[in-house]
């Protein structure tokens, strides 16, 4: 064993003396060009100056000195480091002969085997994802429902993703969960989960499809394989972006690809996976070689849940069928006896070692078979195709007194499949401390394969000695050795051996079960933030010991032709290269001329800006011609004809069709993923919050440049589509023409609530008829909404959804509001016995009535800015909710109009969505001695609207007020100050008109500088006779 120190050093050690070697090299060419250069540039320093250059000399060696010793003996992994480690293990393995020595391993203590690697702990939630204790139980809750997840699935082709979230999601509906199943294509697990209980939807492969889901219904989405990653284009753009996703990844086919666009430079594809890794909340590998395998997109959300069926017997017993002809392959004769030492997937330093005990322990074994006709085969699975492994493994084994052909060397290239299956024993050779328990192993286990592994935690846990494998302490391989003879006999398995290999396929089948589980469990429980009005669902430590004891395999051993025929995953990232390359092909030259794209787009922003400036200036000219103006000659008014004859604009099929409709109804929606939620006919029009996500081609309405105020982000996000209220109201003369106003959320269509064609022909009719008047029509019940399956009453239910400060908050917005100073105890009465309220912003109006309401919001709305702004601002901690919640007021704000309807007397009538049935809800005659009349009529409302237009036009205060940032300011003195700049505006044309006339008149007029005077006629003819004669 002496020579193998000198024959075989260590590569590590061998790289780092070449590259001090070259270190020193390039250092003194390094030099070398410094005194060079720096001739020219301090010579007169250097050469003029009296330098003494003995001190300077002898600091520079003292500092370059300590500097080599540091890197000597300090930092890790030196060459003095591991030549120290190598030379102790080898002075312990020798003898006084200098031969090997493997009598007695207790120096294996002192040597600290994959100290180079280091894992988390598997459940270190609450420093990783954890920021505050979201559910706890010292939050005020209703329970109205329970928390809602979303499965989403690539297909229904049983898999072991599929089987095993079937397991999860049984344990989690246990335990207070409510689950919805989503695939891209159908399969033969759709009875499965039929039976279980969980309703399913299939879509198409079309996009917009496949985006007409509503995941904001769910409180958390559960995304399984890659397979599945065709959903992520519409779960990363608004408003779902936000939703918690958990991403369950065990396929390694992503990894492989993420390194070769690395070494090919094809960046831009890395980046396309990184922005969907980053997309999720947390990715869940089933081990920890995963996670490094897909560092190159880690944005910090990896997390391990151990355990998963990928690693069962199904698969298991298709390898073994094939275990004959493998044999054949792998050179093994029909009575030899195979051993594969398997381990770890990492790479480290004592691995060689490791495998030198192990080869030492089965030694004695190999002796005893030379008197067998069978002979004895070792096959060792470790490293890559790029590493010479195999010449250190050879020379081990030569050294070690085995023959050439005993000792074979296989890569591992991610599948092991082939070795383990035709294997006699697989002994795991890795002492490496792990976290959980070796996938290698389990494979083996569900192979039928007896498994050897050393006495560490990872192991113990789940390997009951002599029952379904056996153990040995990994500084004592004596052990090892004799397990060896207790599993072989006569050269083949002893029934010992088969014993344990047939209870460890048993317990393979099942093996980690209760922790992934409880895994997935645990880690919903802290990442979802949970409403109000969810109830929080037991612990994870509650899910009954039977649902946790083994993998739903019952329901999917009936299913016969049941894999999926094709790789949806490979597909999909071909698709993504092809699009990518295709993309490069066309854009080449705009890669080449970025500055270019930049000024295009700033080209494209001003030239919008204009635009929107000059339609502004347009509507101003066609107000101002309205007013008394004189019309002036026809010359003008031709002149006035022909401008606006250049002017106009084709119009919009649908603005014409809206021209003559007595209703408008708007749709407010932000982001690309609520498009497929919107109308296309003449009665809707939408309205964009946000001018990036307006939808290309139709005609919908910008509201941020009706409203400036929602550029700010902070009230764009607390108003939500109760800020398109604000941006219609302002100068709505220039947007809706129509008699009649509605609103209609973008989530009622996603709920099925939106109106049918039948309603919409109800509705218009009964508003052309004028059959109830001045009338509040809606079609979103607060009974029917799925927030309220207990179908509470107005104020309960919107306590519910405001963590149970509703109440408190909209008496203080009404004192603030009203300027109220004693204590407000009661409430607007808002009964439900007779009759329902709307929901989710759905309901028709007067125009006239809108403008009125909005009048009354706006201030409403003031007062809860004023109350609540600083604290949200700040902290971001709403008083109407239990958590961080950038949509404060939008909830409450939804349930106002309600409240102003009922109590300024106007009629509220239900009209049903699919049959347009109309029905009154809450008749005048019931409401007699209830309403609020005195706050809510026109007048009072009007008036305290005056005094604050009257107060921001004159006194300008400089404190925090959103109220004039709402909508227009107007009060009797801007009518006055309008009155008068148009009267002088009038006067000053007048006195100029003045001006130009007196100019005219006074203007200095040429002399006459000769006068021409004709002759007489007579005188004429006089002349002419003299001359004829």
């Amino acid at each position: 064993m002496g020579s193998l120190e000198s024959g075989l050093p260590l590569k590590r050690d061998h790289h780092l003396q070449r590259s001090s070697s070259v270190r020193n090299t390039n250092s003194s060419n390094t030099n070398g060009f410094f005194l060079q250069r720096s001739r020219s540039r301090f010579a007169k320093v250097i050469l003029l100056k009296k330098i003494d250059y003995l001190p300077l000399i002898c600091a520079v060696v003292v500092f370059f000195f300590f500097v080599f010793l540091f890197q000597i003996f300090f930092l890790p992994g030196s060459v003095v480091e591991d030549g120290i480690k190598f030379e102790k293990a080898h002075v312990l393995m020798l003898s006084k002969n200098g031969e090997v020595k493997f009598e007695n391993f207790s120096f294996l203590k002192e040597l600290d085997f994959g100290e180079d690697i280091n894992f988390e702990q598997t459940l270190k939630i609450s420093g990783k994802f954890r920021k505050e204790d979201k559910n706890g139980s010292n939050v005020v809750r209703f329970g109205f429902r329970k928390p809602k997840l979303a499965l989403v699935f690539a297909n229904l082709w049983v898999d072991h993703h599929l089987i095993l979230m079937a397991t999860v999601a049984t344990a989690l509906l246990e335990i207070g969960y409510e689950i919805e199943v989503f695939s891209q294509e159908n399969g033969p697990a759709h009875a499965i989960w039929k039976e279980i209980g969980v309703p399913l939807t299939v879509n198409t492969a079309d996009q917009d499809v496949k985006c007409a889901v509503d995941w904001l219904n769910y409180d958390g989405i559960l995304v399984n394989s890659l397979n599945a990653v065709e959903f992520f284009p519409c779960l990363m753009q608004e408003p779902f972006k936000n939703v918690p996703l958990v991403w369950t990844i065990h396929e390694q086919t992503l990894a492989a690809r993420l390194s070769q666009y690395v070494s090919s430079g094809q960046s831009e594809l890395v980046d396309i996976w990184r922005k969907y890794f980053n997309r999720a909340t947390v990715i869940v590998f089933p081990n920890y070689i995963l996670p490094i395998a897909y560092s190159a997109c880690d944005p910090g959300n990896y997390f391990v849940i151990p355990g998963s069926p990928e690693e069962s017997c199904i698969a298991g017993n298709q390898l073994v069928s094939m275990a004959d002809n493998l044999r054949l392959r792998m050179e093994y004769g029909p009575d030899d006896f195979a051993v594969a030492i398997v381990g770890s997937r990492l790479s480290y330093r004592a691995m060689w070692l490791e495998h030198a005990f192990i080869l030492k322990a089965l030694h004695p074994l190999f002796t005893d078979f030379g008197s067998l006709s069978s002979h004895l085969k070792i096959i060792i699975s470790a490293g890559d195709s790029t590493s010479n492994y195999s010449r250190i493994v050879e020379t081990i084994a030569l050294k070690l007194g085995y023959p050439k052909e005993t000792v074979k060397h296989i890569t591992v290239n991610g599948n092991n499949d082939p070795v383990i299956s035709t294997a006699d024993v697989v002994i795991y050779g890795s002492f490496l401390s792990e976290n959980s328990f070796p996938d290698i192993l389990l494979r083996a286990m569900c192979f039928g394969k007896p498994i050897i592994a050393p006495d560490l935690p990872a192991t113990r846990k789940y390997v009951s000695d002599k029952v379904n494998g056996y153990l040995f302490p990994k500084d004592d391989t004596k052990v090892l050795t004799r397990i060896m003879f207790q599993m072989v006999s006569n050269g083949k398995l002893s029934l010992i051996a088969q014993n344990a290999a047939s209870v460890g396929k048993l317990t393979a089948k099942n093996l980690m079960v209760s922790e992934t589980v409880e895994g997935y469990a645990l880690l919903l429980e802290n990442i979802l933030t949970l409403p109000s009005e969810v109830a929080v669902p037991l612990s994870a430590k509650s899910i009954p010991m039977k649902l946790k004891a083994e993998w739903r395999w019952q329901p999917f051993e009936t299913i016969t032709n049941a894999h999926s025929p094709s790789n949806t995953s490979t597909k999909y990232f071909l698709e993504i290269e092809k699009q990518l390359n295709h993309s490069n092909g066309e854009n080449s030259e705009a890669l080449d001329t970025s500055n270019d794209t930049l000024l295009y787009t700033i080209w494209e922003e001003q030239k919008y800006i204009n635009m929107v400036n000059m339609r502004k200036r347009r509507e101003d000219e066609e107000l101002k011609d309205r007013t008394d103006q004189p019309r002036g000659t026809w010359d003008e008014i031709y002149r006035s004809v022909r401008k606006a004859d250049r002017s106009l604009h084709e119009r919009d099929e649908g603005e014409l069709e809206r021209t003559g409709q007595p209703l408008c109804i708007y749709e407010p929606y932000f982001g690309v993923g609520t498009w497929p939620f919107l109308h296309h006919t003449s009665l809707y029009r939408g309205l964009g919050l946000s001018r990036k996500s307006r939808r290309p081609g139709a005609d919908d309405i910008d509201a941020s440049s009706r409203l400036p105020l929602l550029n700010n982000v902070y009230y764009r996000d607390v108003l939500g589509e109760y800020g398109a209220f604000f941006a219609i109201a302002n100068r709505i003369d220039r947007i809706h023409k129509n008699a009649w106003i509605g609103f209609q959320s973008w989530r009622a269509t996603a709920q099925m609530k939106s109106l049918s064609k039948t309603a919409e022909r109800s509705l218009l009719d009964a508003i052309e008829a004028q059959r109830h008047g001045d009338a509040l029509y809606f079609w979103a019940r607060i009974d029917m909404d799925p927030r309220n399956p207990l179908k509470q009453d107005f104020w309960s239910f919107c306590d519910a959804i405001n963590s149970g400060n509703c109440r408190f908050v909209f008496s203080e917005a009404l004192k603030q509001m009203y300027g109220i100073k004693h204590n407000l105890s009661s409430l607007p009465v808002m009964p439900s016995d007779e009759g329902t309220w709307s929901v989710m912003h759905s309901w028709v109006s007067p125009t006239k009535s809108f403008l009125e309401f909005v009048m009354f919001s706006r201030m409403f709305v003031d007062a809860l800015d004023a109350q609540f702004y600083n604290d949200h601002q700040k902290t971001g901690h709403c008083y109407l909710s239990i958590s961080k919640d950038k949509h404060c007021y939008s909830r409450l704000l939804e349930l106002l109009v309600n409240v102003w309807a009922y109590h300024s007397a106007r009629r509220i009538v239900y009209i049903d969505p699919e049959t347009g049935f109309m029905q009154e809800q809450h008749k005048l005659k019931s409401r007699k001695g209830q309403m609020w009349i005195k706050f809510f009529e026109f007048t009072t409302i009007k008036a305290m609207d005056e005094d604050l237009a009257e107060e921001s036009d004159s006194d300008h205060p400089k404190r925090h007020w959103l109220w004039p940032s709402t909508g227009e300011i107007f009060w009797q003195g801007t009518y006055d100050k309008e009155r008068s700049l148009r009267n002088k505006e009038k006067e000053k044309k007048r006195q100029q008109s003045k001006d130009k006339i007196q100019r005219i008149r006074k203007r200095t007029h040429q002399k006459v500088i000769g006068k021409y005077v004709k002759p007489a006629v007579e005188e004429t003819k006089n002349g002419s006779d003299i001359a004829l004669r």
